[in-house]
């Protein structure tokens, strides 16, 4: 009876250790990555504050820069849209992209998508195949830029190997140390 008791525990706890992964992929990041998989997490602070949590999505857990994938950032405080897309900039020039021009036109668009964010609020943000990203706010479309050098540097932030975060970047790619 104890050993039955034994085995039916173990098996409950694998069972339910396997599920979130597989339940936590949220609907339109399944919809626009194909067998999409977490492949890694990550808090973000900053000084002593937590800022957000990121989770990458990719096909069967494997991110590659050239295949659709998808990065959720769950917010822990309140932001000002205008200043998330401040920083994004600031991200992207500090990793060596220096074209001004085309940097003002990509903060404003970023300004004209981002809405101010609460805290629990998700912004998700959605390589295409294409090289398109798609931003979402909770599940609803924000807008699409269509410019796959955007889609590159504006995933960099996070992903690319000049990131201002490697071992947030080592989180979300899931590296292992070596």
């Amino acid at each position: 009876m104890l050993r039955q008791l034994l085995s039916i525990s173990a098996l409950f706890m694998l069972l339910t250790a396997a599920l979130p992964a597989n339940a936590a992929v949220p609907q339109i990041v399944s919809e626009a990555v194909p067998d999409a998989k977490l492949a890694g997490q990550a808090r973000y602070s900053y000084l002593f504050w937590d800022v957000y949590d990121a989770a990458l999505y990719a096909p069967q857990g494997r991110w590659q820069q050239s295949a659709p994938f998808a990065l959720t950032l769950t917010y822990l405080r309140d932001f000002d849209g205008a200043d998330i897309a401040k920083r994004s900039v600031k991200e992207i020039r500090a990793q060596g992209f220096s074209d001004n021009d085309r940097l003002q036109r990509w903060q404003a668009t970023m300004t004209d998508l981002f809405p101010d964010v609460t805290e629990n609020d998700t912004i998700t943000g959605v390589a295409t195949a294409g090289g398109n990203t798609r931003f979402y706010l909770n599940d609803a479309l924000l807008g699409e830029v269509t410019e796959s050098e955007f889609t590159q540097w504006f995933f960099n932030i996070w992903l690319g190997p000049q990131t201002t975060e490697p071992e947030f970047r080592a989180k979300l790619l899931n590296l292992k140390e070596s």
